[in-house]
């Protein structure tokens, strides 16, 4: 190589500009996803939970933004495997439904977010089985004073305390009331499995990891300047939900997620107007060899689709040995991979100033 040729960083290697935009500490809480993980596991397993707790119909989970999340993920990833039907709501109103045969868990990583909070009342007054999960708050005050089963947590491994960034706490916590509640099957070893899988993941995908090794920071190059359309399907159609909500509030970018199949029945026609899509938008497809074999199938011909229409689209492909694995995988992924989104951009992903302002306007 010539004295003279000069070797050009990156801006995602630059770990000087990355430390001087992340004021928050965004990063480190990626990086403390496992940590996450692991505490709240650890915690949530040994709450104690009433055995009438398990004569349910069907169980219903009220979140909000980043609280909402864990609840969509265990969905997804169980939806079919649990006996009795799980839905996510996101609501001040309780549906029709709810009753003494509900398990009705109240997600608020704040513990004051006022939606879900503010059905606690109505919950109770419908005898619904309630379980509470967050980090202090109203959440915190009713479970001690109403004797509600709760996992009220100090988010230790969350530096940038904000709430999408404490997924830990949440999917693992409610996992394992779950798990506590007889609901659901999830052995110590293999989230033990899962969470050390996670840890090793940073090696992967962190800072560290340059330019060139680091398919968070290509596909992030690859969606910077464009709208990034997320699909995804089967256990990781919430990932990709996960990843949208992301970019929203990390990357400040407009972003959407899709469904395969779904998307197949109506989407494909919507490529051809405005004729900015060919410039606009570039799809992130989320493809897994654990789908089924006619999903994977449609992923293929959906791309085509793509192409033909001469929309840019990109592709993950989940390496995970097993479902679970993948979800934990994307999650740690789609963190970095929208936090270098934000360096690209130049900004601080941490401020949601819009999200704020709205809160003040709604207290008036």
């Amino acid at each position: 190589m010539s004295n003279n040729t000069k070797i050009i960083m990156h801006k995602l290697d630059d770990k000087k500009r990355i430390t001087r935009l992340d004021r928050s500490g965004i990063a480190s809480s990626i990086e403390s996803l496992g940590l996450q993980f692991r505490q709240a596991w650890d915690e949530a397993t040994k709450i104690v939970i009433p055995k009438s707790y398990r004569k349910i119909d069907t169980i219903l989970i009220n979140g909000m933004g980043g609280s909402a999340l864990g609840g969509h993920i265990i969905e997804a990833l169980y939806g079919e495997k649990l006996s009795v039907p799980i839905k996510v709501i996101n609501s001040y109103v309780l549906p029709g439904f709810v009753d003494s045969r509900t398990l009705y868990i109240i997600s608020s990583y704040s513990g004051t977010t006022e939606e879900p909070v503010s059905t606690f009342h109505a919950a109770r007054k419908r005898r619904a089985k309630i379980l509470l999960i967050g980090a202090g708050g109203t959440i915190a005050h009713y479970a001690k004073h109403y004797r509600v089963p709760a996992y009220i947590f100090k988010p230790q491994f969350n530096p940038s305390n904000q709430p999408r960034m404490g997924l830990g706490y949440s999917i693992a916590g409610q996992l394992a009331m779950l798990k506590r509640d007889g609901l659901l099957k999830v052995g110590n070893n293999e989230m033990k499995k899962v969470i050390d899988n996670v840890v090793g993941l940073h090696r992967k995908f962190g800072i560290k990891v340059p330019f060139r090794k680091n398919e968070a920071k290509k596909i992030a190059q690859k969606l910077y300047g464009k709208i990034p359309i997320i699909i995804g399907a089967g256990h990781l159609t919430q990932n990709a939900h996960v990843l949208a909500n992301q970019i929203n509030e990390n990357s400040k970018v407009f972003s959407m997620y899709f469904v395969v199949p779904e998307l197949n029945h109506h989407l494909m026609e919507g490529m051809r107007f405005p004729v900015t899509n060919k410039k606009q938008l570039h799809f992130l497809c989320i493809e897994s060899s654990k789908y089924l074999k006619k999903v994977q199938k449609r992923f293929v011909i959906t791309k085509k689709v793509l192409s033909k229409n001469s929309i840019h689209h990109s592709t993950y492909t989940a390496t995970g040995a097993t479902k679970l694995h993948q979800v934990f995988e994307l999650l740690v992924f789609g963190s970095y991979m929208n936090f270098y989104m934000s360096m690209l951009y130049g900004i601080d992903p941490a401020p949601i100033p819009y999200v704020d302002y709205f809160k003040k306007q709604l207290a008036q």
